[in-house]
């Protein structure tokens, strides 16, 4: 048993709303599973890369009171926009004010004290897999998170924000943890956009663990950017489980900028027949940073595409881990599936994993993926630091232009915007150091 499974344990008994919709007896299931497995080791190949020695030794308190916060890490962030600080939901700073027609955006620890089983249904979600130790933690002791729900042909001109930060404890506090379950629900035809905010505050060294669920109904379309600038000491587990049903289509975006340990599993079922995905991202580490991001994208349905353009950078001692997984079953027949991971090394002491993986039991399909792994041209830097630019400004004009790519995945300039001046920031302050 390690430390860290054994100090998360020991917040279940005093869990507020744990017998809440009738899921007492499948969150104690879900955590005697998890105490059971075990944390994953090197030779799991989900978590070859990405070693959890130095954490499974840490202890963590249940995060309980909502903390102060430093207004301004909402300076540049609108309404509507619910915000949870430390796990914990902050009524002062969220701000629901035009919120569009049709879109309900509540905090789950709301919906669960109403009683009603069928609205937290997606709790009830299993994990089997002796690898998915922090997602059956996560149903077994996450009493908060978002509830998103669109319904039918509602349509959205702004984004909907999701505020998650972290700031430091309390005098000597210990570090703490906390587990967010989150569901994003768009019915038939529904269009809407949202901007998933990852902050940190004061630094800290905190553990967070989140779920997300997103449903997607036909025709319904979902543009997605979650950017993730935590403090330099924390800790984030995160995982999105994404279904679509026919013609529905989901644009996403994932800036890995921040936290000293970082891991993202994107899952995506296209079961309805022409279904789309389209996301990309980047992973930008520096200092010691250790970002690891997994995708999974499960063709079912026919004619159904996914898109995924990715693009990583490693400097000084960081180390940078992908793995990018398409499957097309059989009798999905018309896929259209392309994976590209281009990954920049900036200096000797970084590292830089990629393993891109192509299955497919299909016949009539379109496939290709591609990984590289290399450093900015001398030709390119030579150039412009012949027209004058100093060596830092010319290394990050050339990263930003190799990121920037990433950014097409939204039709909307304003949402492009927002976050291309988020990424300009972390690579002016990584990339130039």
């Amino acid at each position: 048993m390690s430390a860290l499974l054994d100090s998360l344990a020991s917040s279940f008994d005093t869990l507020p709303a744990r017998e809440a919709g009738g899921l007492g007896g499948m969150r104690r299931a879900a955590l005697d599973a998890a105490l059971h497995d075990g944390l994953p080791h090197a030779r799991v190949e989900a978590w070859k890369y990405t070693s959890l020695r130095a954490l499974e030794r840490r202890t963590f308190a249940p995060a309980d009171a909502v903390p102060v916060l430093d207004t301004g890490l909402l300076a540049d962030i609108p309404s509507p926009r619910i915000v949870f600080v430390n796990g914990r939901f902050h009524a002062d700073a969220s701000d629901l004010t035009g919120l569009p027609a049709g879109v309900s955006l509540r905090p789950l620890s709301q919906v669960l004290d109403e009683g009603d089983a069928g609205q937290t249904s997606f709790l009830a979600r299993k994990f089997e897999r002796s690898d998915e130790v922090f997602a059956k933690v996560n149903a077994a002791l996450a009493t908060e998170g978002v509830v998103l729900r669109a319904d039918a042909n509602a349509r959205a001109t702004t984004p909907v924000h999701l505020v998650f930060a972290g700031t430091a404890s309390q005098g000597d506090q210990a570090d703490q943890a906390w587990h967010l379950r989150h569901l994003i629900e768009l019915s038939d035809g529904a269009e809407l956009g949202v901007v998933e905010h990852q902050l940190g505050g004061p630094a800290h060294r905190h553990f967070a663990n989140a779920v997300m669920h997103v449903h997607l109904g036909k025709h319904a379309r979902l543009s997605h950017a979650r950017v993730q600038d935590e403090s330099t000491g924390a800790t984030l587990i995160n995982r999105t489980d994404a279904v679509l049903a026919g013609q529905a289509e989901y644009r996403r975006l994932d800036l890995e900028l921040g936290a000293a340990l970082s891991r993202h599993e994107l899952n995506v079922a296209l079961q309805g027949d022409a279904a789309k995905v389209h996301a990309n991202g980047v992973l930008l580490g520096d200092g010691r940073r250790h970002l690891d991001t997994r995708l999974g994208v499960d063709h079912t349905g026919r004619d159904t595409a996914c898109e995924l353009t990715w693009r990583g950078i490693g400097t000084d001692r960081a180390r940078v881990v992908f793995h990018g997984g398409i499957l097309i079953r059989e009798g999905a027949d018309g896929t259209d599936a392309t994976l590209s991971n281009k990954n920049l090394l900036l200096s000797e002491g970084a590292e830089i994993d990629t393993q891109p993986v192509l299955i497919i039991h299909a016949d009539e399909v379109q496939a290709a993926h591609g990984a590289t792994v290399g450093q900015l041209d001398p030709t390119a830097l030579f150039y412009l630091r012949s027209r004058g630019l100093p060596a830092e400004q010319a290394r990050t004009l050339l990263t930003g232009a190799f990121c920037r790519e990433t950014l097409s995945v939204f039709d909307d300039a304003g949402l492009r915007d927002a976050v291309a001046a988020r990424l300009d920031t972390a690579l002016a302050r990584s990339v130039s150091a």
